[in-house]
């Protein structure tokens, strides 16, 4: 049994949810989902991995936040007091682990800046090179109003690429993404994120 948290406040929810299934039926893991919201679903759940969501960071840091529902703050501390916690943020949830913006260190060392690859309308499908994640190869990113990394930092390893830019790196047990993995109909990550529990309870 896997237990994942999925934050709730904005973005892509629903879709995560259907490929975090589709992930678990194909590796045969039992999965255990729970909708998080507020401060209070954190700590009754108790996951044991965490998504972050696209979507857009402002909203989500005004609905998630310390006068929102209180949830990113309990979050983010729930993180760094863990930090070998699995995590998976996509898109604007690249946004929040780099720039956490609660007073605490941030948590990937690399930096974003948002919506860099321009408005709605220039959004984007394209093979991406992915390596150290499953079997590695080549993923279809999508990629909507995307942040892009402006600083990859030494600490933080590279796994995907576009053409010559990084668009995807993993800090320990945290994955950042600036594209949409769920969009794909690949598994890939969403796998990845199961696995590491799994991983890290027989380490």
């Amino acid at each position: 049994m896997v237990r994942v948290g999925l934050v709730m406040l904005q973005g892509a929810r629903h879709i995560h949810v259907e490929t975090l299934e589709r992930a678990a039926q194909e590796a045969g893991i039992e999965l255990e989902l729970h909708e998080l919201r507020t401060d209070a679903d954190l700590f009754e759940s108790r996951p044991e991995a965490f998504v972050l969501p696209g979507g857009e960071s402002t909203t989500m840091r005004l609905t998630g936040g310390v006068d929102g529902s209180g949830l990113l703050p309990a979050l983010f501390a729930w993180l760094r007091a863990d930090p070998e916690l699995p995590v998976l943020g996509t898109c604007a949830g690249v946004i929040l682990l780099a720039d956490p913006q609660d007073g605490g260190a941030p948590l990937i060392d690399s930096t974003v800046d948002r919506n860099a690859y321009g408005r709605q309308q220039d959004s984007f499908q394209s093979e991406l090179e992915i390596s150290g994640i499953g079997d590695s190869g080549t993923f279809s990113g999508v990629f909507i109003r995307a942040p892009r990394f402006a600083e990859i930092s030494a600490n933080d390893t590279v796994v995907a690429k576009h053409r010559d830019e990084v668009v995807g790196v993993r800090n320990g047990a945290r994955l950042a993404l600036t594209f949409h993995p769920e969009l794909s109909g690949d598994t890939t990550f969403h796998r990845w994120l199961l696995e590491a529990v799994l991983l890290r309870a027989t380490a």
